[in-house]
Protein backbone atom coordinates (compact mmCIF):
# COMPACT_ATOMS: atom_id res chain seq x y z
CA UNK A 1 0.00 0.00 0.00
CA UNK A 2 1.05 3.54 -0.62
CA UNK A 3 1.80 5.87 1.94
CA UNK A 4 2.12 9.55 2.11
CA UNK A 5 3.95 10.55 5.29
CA UNK A 6 4.27 14.12 5.95
CA UNK A 7 6.93 15.60 8.71
CA UNK A 8 5.94 18.05 11.01
CA UNK A 9 8.33 19.79 13.62
CA UNK A 10 7.46 19.06 17.46
CA UNK A 11 6.54 21.97 19.32
CA UNK A 12 9.11 23.00 21.95
CA UNK A 13 12.37 20.84 20.42
CA UNK A 14 15.36 22.91 20.05
CA UNK A 15 17.22 23.71 17.09
CA UNK A 16 20.68 22.25 18.87
CA UNK A 17 18.87 19.35 19.39
CA UNK A 18 19.35 17.97 15.59
CA UNK A 19 23.23 17.46 16.02
CA UNK A 20 25.19 16.51 12.88
CA UNK A 21 25.35 12.80 14.36
CA UNK A 22 21.94 12.56 14.31
CA UNK A 23 21.35 14.33 11.02
CA UNK A 24 23.85 11.37 9.64
CA UNK A 25 21.77 8.78 11.16
CA UNK A 26 19.12 9.77 9.43
CA UNK A 27 20.29 10.00 6.46
CA UNK A 28 21.85 6.69 6.84
CA UNK A 29 18.57 5.19 7.96
CA UNK A 30 16.65 6.65 5.24
CA UNK A 31 19.11 5.07 2.90
CA UNK A 32 18.98 1.99 4.15
CA UNK A 33 14.80 2.04 4.21
CA UNK A 34 15.10 3.47 0.38
CA UNK A 35 17.02 0.21 -0.78
CA UNK A 36 14.72 -2.14 0.81
CA UNK A 37 12.29 -0.47 -1.08
CA UNK A 38 9.99 1.02 1.72
CA UNK A 39 11.08 4.73 1.06
CA UNK A 40 9.91 4.98 -2.90
CA UNK A 41 10.77 8.47 -2.77
CA UNK A 42 11.94 11.34 -0.48
CA UNK A 43 11.58 15.17 -1.03
CA UNK A 44 11.79 18.30 1.43
CA UNK A 45 8.79 20.77 0.77
CA UNK A 46 9.83 24.02 -1.09
CA UNK A 47 7.95 26.23 1.58
CA UNK A 48 9.48 24.63 4.97
CA UNK A 49 12.48 22.30 5.86
CA UNK A 50 10.01 19.54 6.88
CA UNK A 51 10.01 15.76 4.67
CA UNK A 52 7.45 14.51 2.89
CA UNK A 53 8.03 10.71 1.99
CA UNK A 54 5.92 8.30 -0.29
CA UNK A 55 6.38 4.56 1.74
CA UNK A 56 5.38 1.38 0.45
CA UNK A 57 4.09 -0.26 3.11
CA UNK A 58 1.48 -2.96 4.62
CA UNK A 59 -0.86 -0.94 5.78
CA UNK A 60 -0.47 2.89 8.03
CA UNK A 61 0.88 1.01 11.23
CA UNK A 62 3.32 -0.74 9.47
CA UNK A 63 4.25 2.94 8.29
CA UNK A 64 3.90 4.02 11.33
CA UNK A 65 6.44 1.47 12.92
CA UNK A 66 9.26 2.17 9.87
CA UNK A 67 8.90 5.75 10.62
CA UNK A 68 9.79 5.25 13.88
CA UNK A 69 12.59 3.97 13.40
CA UNK A 70 14.31 6.54 12.24
CA UNK A 71 16.73 8.63 14.44
CA UNK A 72 15.11 12.02 14.58
CA UNK A 73 11.72 10.24 15.43
CA UNK A 74 12.94 7.87 17.96
CA UNK A 75 14.61 10.95 19.87
CA UNK A 76 11.18 12.71 19.80
CA UNK A 77 12.86 15.85 17.70
CA UNK A 78 9.87 15.04 14.56
CA UNK A 79 6.71 13.61 13.94
CA UNK A 80 4.88 12.29 10.96
CA UNK A 81 1.34 12.20 9.66
CA UNK A 82 0.54 8.89 8.02
CA UNK A 83 -2.06 8.99 5.32
CA UNK A 84 -3.21 5.69 2.94
CA UNK A 85 -3.12 6.53 -0.20
CA UNK A 86 -5.31 4.28 -2.81
CA UNK A 87 -5.68 4.44 -6.73
CA UNK A 88 -7.64 7.28 -8.35
CA UNK A 89 -10.69 5.54 -9.33
CA UNK A 90 -11.94 8.30 -11.61
CA UNK A 91 -10.42 6.94 -14.86
CA UNK A 92 -12.61 4.34 -15.34
CA UNK A 93 -15.51 6.88 -16.45
CA UNK A 94 -13.86 7.39 -19.36
CA UNK A 95 -14.06 3.64 -20.72
CA UNK A 96 -17.46 2.73 -18.71
CA UNK A 97 -20.27 2.19 -21.65
CA UNK A 98 -23.29 4.51 -21.19
CA UNK A 99 -26.24 2.73 -20.01
CA UNK A 100 -30.04 3.68 -22.22
CA UNK A 101 -28.31 5.78 -24.54
CA UNK A 102 -27.68 3.45 -26.90
CA UNK A 103 -24.09 3.84 -27.10
CA UNK A 104 -22.22 0.96 -26.69
CA UNK A 105 -25.17 -1.46 -26.15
Amino acid sequence: MKILAIEHEVPGVADDAFTPALGKAEAARAWALHQEGVIRELYFRADRHEAVLVLECADADDARAVLGTLPLVEAGLIAFEVIPLVAYPGFARLFAQAQGTGIGD
